[in-house]
């Protein structure tokens, strides 16, 4: 073992005692069952929602309980740190208002990147080499390849410890031999002589947990080679939590197997464990079974594919908390938004992502929005992601709201058709001129379903365009249809014409759905009359007339 003199010739001689930083982190002033959390995100460029999962579970709790919720970027492997992720991350966040309390820019247990923390790492790895609690390591790639492949040829676990340890208690000479030729070397720490056959310990979530105990002699600071000397992740979120004062560790349950290690490390530092929840990831159905919701393979894993969908966030928010804790998908949507998030609910087993609930649950919370809060959210959806809409939305503004309150307001069970921003298109765009293409005469593909001859159509159609009135009562306005389908031999009931098909060219049915493709390009749509209203007698006839117009081969 080197002696102090030697330990501290290997740093700044400026570097400060760790009874500096405690100074200048002191303990929180919170109540005294206060939970101060925090969530960790690496800037990689990639955002997942199971961080704006797990990120809402840190700030519920720390809400509740009158505590603090902080982002700390930890980026000490720079080789994965991705121009521009922070603030990708940041906006991510602030879309889906999961703001912390303590980040970048407020907060005064910073700094609130690991990499910029270089110095208080420095200190504590210090402290631990003087107490013999590390060592220096100058074991080259190649070697400990060696050591690797060894111990799978024996069958043996593999890692760097015990006998494998080969610099754990190498002869004071040898280290400064390698000192003085410059040999880079990393920090590592001395695991227990003696530890324990099994780690036990409480995890908030899943109750009393017990792993194997750590023996490996893990790296806590990188090698010296690097102009940055940063810590691995170990050593870093030990340091960290002891110092921001987190006292709740909630995280991916991928971390369970390193609770060991994090024990070992918190009692050299002479620190206080904080309590570990781990989190089930999302996960997702396939044929057979269920896997981690994946990055690499799976389009809902990302953040932006929500915000281009245009998932309303309320939606997006009461679906994660439901999948946090069941009780809270059985509430309202808004006395769930409020309702606390209990880590004793959240399951062990990760839940499953169902695109095809969230937009059921979506539908349900657009269903409640008027006209006007609609368009609003649709405008600064497309704003970003459509803005050719935005022109449309903006030259149409009053067709847009009539549409949009076609059997919205004043109704007890208003349309559900729309399940996200990005649906407008194709759900009321038919109403803009701008967006909708007339059908092309009376053979147009869009008129196949129907099964009525193109010539009926077409006459049908051109018949009620010379004596169209555009009547405000709906019971009257449909009388024209109706009495007019009479004329061209159309059936007054489905059920008549289903009797004698023959004698007919088809029922009510298929002759409202000339009108309803006509005005519309499809065979679903809300009310027609409510349609012919928003439209306006002028476009109605434009549309009537365009399908009733001679094909021109």
């Amino acid at each position: 073992m080197l002696d102090r003199a030697e330990i501290d010739a290997l740093f700044p001689v400026d570097l400060p005692e760790p009874a500096q930083w405690e100074e200048r982190y002191p303990p929180r002033q919170v109540p005294e069952n206060a939970h101060v959390t925090r969530f960790g995100p690496s800037p990689t460029g990639y955002v997942h929602i199971g961080n704006i999962y797990v990120s809402m579970i840190n700030q519920s709790i720390a809400h509740r309980s009158e505590g603090a919720y902080l982002v700390r970027i930890e980026d000490t492997d720079q080789t994965r740190v991705v121009d521009g992720a922070v603030e990708r991350l940041r906006r991510a966040f602030e879309f889906f208002g999961v703001r912390a309390d303590e980040d970048d820019n407020n907060g005064v247990y910073g700094p609130y990147h690991q990499s910029q923390r270089e110095a208080i790492y420095l200190s504590y790895a210090r402290q631990l080499l003087r107490e013999g609690k590390a060592y220096l390591c100058f074991a080259t790639e190649e070697e400990l390849t060696d050591i690797r492949k060894r111990q799978e040829a024996a069958k043996l676990p593999t890692g760097y410890y015990g006998r494998w340890a080969i610099w754990r208690d190498a002869d004071p000479a040898a280290v400064q031999a390698k000192l003085h030729e410059g040999a880079p070397y990393v920090v590592r720490f001395r695991s227990p002589d003696m530890p324990k056959p099994r780690a036990e310990f409480i995890d908030a979530i899943r109750g009393p947990l017990s792993a194997e105990d750590n023996r490996n002699d893990a790296v806590i600071l990188k090698s010296s080679a690097n102009p940055l000397r940063l810590p691995t992740y170990h050593f870093a979120h030990v340091v960290d939590d002891h110092l921001m004062r987190v006292n709740l560790v909630i995280r991916g349950d991928e971390w369970i197997s390193s609770v060991p290690l994090h024990m070992q490390l918190f009692d050299a530092l002479g620190f206080t464990l904080p309590t570990y929840a781990h989190i089930a990831p999302l996960m997702k159905k396939i044929p057979g079974g269920k896997r981690k919701l994946s990055k690499r393979k799976d389009f809902e894993a990302s953040v932006g594919f929500y915000i281009e969908a245009g998932y309303p966030v309320h939606a997006i928010l009461y679906y994660l908390r439901g999948l946090a804790n069941g009780r809270l998908a059985e509430l309202p949507l808004e006395e769930a938004l409020e309702a606390p998030i209990q880590l004793d609910q959240c399951g062990s087993a990760g839940p499953l992502v169902d695109l095809a609930k969230l937009e059921d649950i979506s539908a349900d919370y657009i269903g409640t929005l008027t006209s006007r809060q609609v368009f609003d959210a649709v405008r600064t959806w497309a704003a970003e992601h459509d803005p050719k809409l935005v022109v449309v939305l903006d030259a149409e503004r009053d067709l847009a709201l009539r549409a949009l309150a076609i059997e919205r307001e004043g109704v007890d069970n208003p349309r559900k058709d729309l399940r996200k921003w990005s649906d407008f298109r194709q759900t009321y765009g038919f109403f803009f001129p701008q967006l909708f293409t007339s059908l092309s005469g009376a053979s147009d593909d869009r008129l196949t379903s129907l099964n009525v001859a193109p010539v009926v159509a077409a006459t049908f159609i051109r018949d009620l365009a010379d004596d169209y009135e555009h009547l405000t009562d709906p019971q009257e306005w449909f009388s024209q249809i109706r009495e007019l389908a009479a004329k061209h031999g159309f059936a007054s009931t489905a059920k008549e014409y289903k009797k004698n098909p023959d004698a007919y060219t088809g029922s009510i049915r298929e002759a409202s759905q000339l009108v309803r493709v006509a005005l519309t390009g499809s065979t679903r749509s809300p009310d027609l009359h409510a349609i012919a209203q928003a439209l306006g007698d002028k476009e109605v006839l434009r549309r009537l007339r365009a399908l009733a117009a001679p094909d021109e081969n």
